[in-house]
């Protein structure tokens, strides 16, 4: 059934963790819907029955409020908080019940059904090296230094703003990847090479680009009318890095259009990185 464009929908990820697993899983199947509109709601650490509660209690003045039912994507492990969550007028997609039921029978055994298990201390030492990635890559943003890059896993390069700071923190604290980045420079394209530090670690650049369009718009937003800004500019700059990395072999793509998940995706497939999410 389709919808008016100016409805608005309540949509809870509820967890009994931090909440990401269903908004993210949540994200990827209210997408297939096109022209629908949502209001959403992150209900993190509902881990008993009574919490399970009060939280149909906000669903259900959700309901009332947009006259619609809401939408209820549920990661919830508790048998007793994923039973009291369906006492409400709401659409209850619980993801874990989905699959864990179909694995049971196919291993031929329970599961635990342990709230946070995902994220035990199985996973210790996944963490330390996600935070010893961050701290890596915070200490090497923007070429602030070039010291220990041969630790570096890879080394982004592109003209200012073009999205390398958010990629690298991304790699880092999902993939416990250590990114380094640096900027291209009009010294560089002067110079016609990469910049001095790089030349060693030619194998790990990785380049990324944008139109001059975007990269004006964002620009704008950190220095309003300045050369650094103007569109000119931004098409020359860009035009010379492409051609600076075409040159030195760096391996590059256009990230205007695409979310950090693609670039990264992209970069790691491209540079062949292997790493698991956490």
């Amino acid at each position: 059934m389709n919808m008016p464009t100016s409805v608005m929908r309540t949509v809870f990820f509820v967890s009994d963790g931090t909440g990401i697993t269903a908004e993210t899983l949540g994200h990827s199947l209210l997408s297939q819907f096109e022209g629908t509109h949502y209001r959403q709601v992150r209900v993190p650490f509902v881990d008993s029955p009574e919490k399970a509660r009060d939280c149909v209690q906000r669903i259900q003045e959700a309901g009332q409020r947009d006259g619609l039912r809401p939408i209820v994507v549920s990661t919830l492990v508790s048998a007793a908080a994923a039973e009291a969550l369906l006492e409400t007028d709401a659409l209850v997609l619980n993801l874990f019940a989905t699959f864990i039921e179909p694995l049971e029978q196919e291993l031929g055994c329970k599961a635990s059904r342990t709230i946070g298990q995902s994220h035990g201390r199985a996973n210790s030492e996944d963490y330390a090296a996600r935070i010893e990635a961050v701290n890596f890559t915070l200490a090497h943003d923007d070429g602030v230094s070039d010291v220990d890059l041969d630790k570096s896993d890879v080394i982004l390069v592109g003209v200012s703003r073009s999205g390398k700071t958010p990629t690298s923190l991304y790699l880092a604290l999902q993939f416990g990847i250590k990114a380094a980045n640096y900027p291209l420079i009009p010294e560089d394209f002067e110079r016609n090479r990469l910049p001095g530090a790089l030349a060693p670690h030619r194998h790990k650049l990785f380049g990324l680009s944008i139109s001059p369009d975007r990269l004006t718009q964002i620009r704008q937003e950190r220095r309003p009318d300045s050369r650094y800004a103007a569109l000119e500019n931004c098409r020359w700059e860009i035009d010379q890095a492409q051609k600076l990395m075409r040159r030195e072999g760096v391996r590059w793509l256009d990230s205007t259009t695409k979310s950090i998940e693609e670039i990264a995706a992209t970069l790691m497939q491209t540079v062949k990185l292997d790493r698991h999410t956490f």
